[in-house]
């Protein structure tokens, strides 16, 4: 059994972790409200984009569109979306997941596979592959719009380039504080759908005239759309990544608790078995005196 010392040192430094880890909870649950709130007044916003880049796609030929030009995918790049931080329980590990689940796939297709590492998670994890082509580090505590167009640019230059044909970003889509669902969407070549968000009673069939042309939107939209596309899902990592971490952190406090409370039953039984070995040895010298 161990010692009475051992065993409060470590019922001490138990208590101080659940201090950490309490107010790491309490710092998470402050950044996901913001967070959150960021992504939920984006969605509209990028969902009627989408949607109007849908109605004006069907006007168009996307023939004429390098961005949309469909070609045979022997080249796909991936970009990845994680945390730059840990501590978030599997987070990052469902994310990864899918995205070797991925690689896999293409691979066993014979198809070539680049990636483009959004996060220092990601960037870490697939460094050993030989597949990252470039990585953003450092990035996710604090983007803007800029970061996401920097990004769209680059992607969107290989692909015009010819090392690419194909673009998918896998991150992961912020469902509620309990549930971030990775998703796969595919970022190039540029797909929009119309009434994306719309009931089927609400998704009918409209002829719109457009001044400028349409084709003059289109060559400015494209750009825009691929911003929008990335800077969304980045929102979607930020706001997972902290409900994540505030569920963790939680699960992590409470088995502070169980701990502790395991601990000091063992605690309790020590001392008490010091107590008893020493009423033993009184009552044995007493009984030596006697005789």
């Amino acid at each position: 059994m161990p010692s009475l010392k051992d065993v409060k040192t470590k019922i001490t430094g138990v208590k101080k972790t659940s201090q950490i880890t309490k107010a790491m909870n309490m710092v998470a649950s402050a950044k996901l409200r913001g967070a959150q709130q960021r992504i939920e007044d984006f969605r509209p916003y990028a969902e009627k984009f989408q949607f109007a880049m849908g109605n004006m796609a069907g006007s168009v030929d996307p023939a004429q569109y390098p961005l949309m030009a469909v070609r045979e995918a022997k080249k796909v790049e991936l970009v990845i979306v994680s945390s730059d931080r840990g501590l978030c329980g599997s987070f990052n590990a469902h994310i990864f997941k899918l995205a070797d689940k991925e690689i896999a796939r293409f691979e066993s297709e014979g198809k070539e596979v680049s990636i483009v590492c959004v996060g220092k998670k990601a960037a870490a994890y697939f460094r050993k592959s030989g597949k990252v082509r470039i990585k953003y580090a450092d990035l996710m505590g604090s983007f803007q719009m800029f970061n996401a167009r920097e990004i769209a640019q680059d992607v969107a230059a290989n692909f015009l380039a010819g090392e690419s044909d194909q673009v998918e970003m896998i991150y992961s889509r912020f469902v509620s504080v309990a549930m971030q669902k990775p998703t796969v969407a595919t970022l190039l070549p540029i797909s929009p759908e119309a009434h994306v968000g719309e009931t089927a009673e609400a998704a009918v069939s409209q002829d719109y005239i457009y001044e400028p042309s349409a084709e003059e939107i289109m060559d400015v939209l494209l750009p825009l759309y691929m911003n929008v596309t990335v800077y969304r899902s980045m929102l979607e990592v930020s706001a997972s990544e902290h409900a994540a971490r505030m569920t963790a952190m939680d699960n992590a406090t409470n088995a502070c608790g169980d701990i502790v409370h395991n601990l000091t039953l063992v605690y309790n039984k020590a001392r008490q078995s010091g107590i008893t070995a020493e009423l033993m040895d009184i009552v044995g010298g007493a009984e030596a005196l006697k005789g």
